[in-house]
């Protein structure tokens, strides 16, 4: 097995904790995390890209674990715009070329941001449980999907802002417990990933997140300029595959149907049978054999 090692870089805004293993690989791959999630859910899928000869880097997104904001006076904004301007600086900073870009879930928004915002960042990308396209506030919505979303309208009232605030352990157990089929993670996994959740930013950043992503909260000015360029839905060129489980509880597998339009370079979408929101740890060699697979290296 691989280790991992802890490092640090600063981008314009983030101190940014990452993970790597394989520092002296020929092909490089970020993976990036989501909610409620660290990067320790990468802990069985990089040591596999490792082996099949990938440096492989895992940040924590802004507001998680040891990532820190270099100024108090940084708005803690989530908009899903400034995470992928924060992948986009991270690449930057360690001077990473066309890396293979894989993300779950908010990290799934990201990588796909950031290659509409920069275009031809990654040699790949690889979204897992989420369909490209369904960050945007004018998106069709059925009534199953506005049900699994229930934490997204708590989280805009004072008592679910509060709920998360004084226990934000239990808030996230909850997505865990019913999210993917029972039983496929345990208690020790869990605590360990939610030290990740004592970061101070992390509960401003979440409610954040889900408020603007709705229209309920202003943004960041900073972003302005990176909202507009991703207000009208960017065509990608990037290759791309999107790994998305049958059983997921919050993101149903037709809500990643149909997207094959939107990207001109090769797009492949893969459902992983019996499988929840969470394929990385769920199925990780499955998923780390397709990614290996699509970017045409072999295992």
């Amino acid at each position: 097995m691989i280790p991992a090692s802890y490092h640090r870089t600063s981008t314009s805004l983030l101190d940014v904790e990452y993970l790597e293993w394989n520092p002296e690989g020929q092909h490089t791959a970020v993976l990036v995390h989501g909610w409620p999630d660290s990067v320790r859910t990468w802990f069985e899928v990089a040591p596999i890209l490792a082996v099949a000869g990938f440096r492989v880097l895992a940040p924590s997104v802004r507001g998680y674990a040891g990532t820190q904001f270099l100024s108090p006076d940084t708005p803690r904004s989530g908009q899903l715009s400034a995470l992928g301007r924060d992948l986009i600086e991270f690449l930057q900073a360690l001077q990473l070329d066309q890396p293979l870009l894989v993300g779950h879930d908010w990290g799934a928004r990201a990588v796909a941001n950031a290659a509409g915002l920069h275009s031809g960042i990654g040699s790949h990308l690889v979204m897992i449980s989420v369909g490209y396209g369904t960050n945007t506030l004018g998106q069709p919505l059925s009534l199953e999907q506005a049900k699994n979303y229930w934490y997204h309208w708590y989280m805009d009232t004072p008592i679910g802002r509060k709920s998360l605030a004084e226990d934000r352990n239990a808030f996230a157990r909850i997505m865990w417990d019913t999210w993917a089929p029972p039983g496929w993670f345990d208690e020790q996994e869990f605590a360990a990933t939610a030290e990740a959740f004592d970061n101070p930013d992390w509960v401003e950043i979440v409610t954040h997140s889900y408020r603007h992503r709705w229209g309920l909260v202003a943004g960041d000015p900073a972003y302005d300029a990176d909202e507009k360029l991703l207000s009208v839905l960017p065509v990608l060129a990037t290759p791309t595959l999107v790994l998305h489980g049958d059983a997921d509880g919050v993101n149903p597998i037709y809500s990643s149907e149909g997207k094959e339009r939107w990207f001109t370079g090769p797009y492949q979408r893969k459902v992983m049978q019996g499988i929840g929101h969470f394929p990385q740890r769920e199925s990780s060699q499955r998923v780390a054999d397709e990614i290996l697979k699509f970017c045409g290296v072999r295992s």
